[in-house]
């Protein structure tokens, strides 16, 4: 699986808790944490969530854009 870095540092940037960002999501902490340190792949929808939340494309949270 993919690690996607840029998950956790818009989390940390935007000062949230795993928590907080999982509840966005309607997920669990242990859940979202997964898709942080990319133990599970991230379902579409919850990118274009977050997406949407920290107002960057999807590209960018993939790390195919800077």
């Amino acid at each position: 699986m993919k690690y996607y870095p840029r998950l956790r540092n818009l989390r940390e940037d935007n000062e949230k808790t795993q928590g907080e960002l999982a509840a966005l999501l309607g997920t669990t902490q242990q859940q979202y944490s997964k898709y942080e340190k990319g133990i599970q792949e991230i379902p579409v929808h919850h990118l274009l969530t977050l997406a949407d939340f920290y107002k960057v494309s999807v590209d960018y949270l993939l790390g195919r854009d800077s």
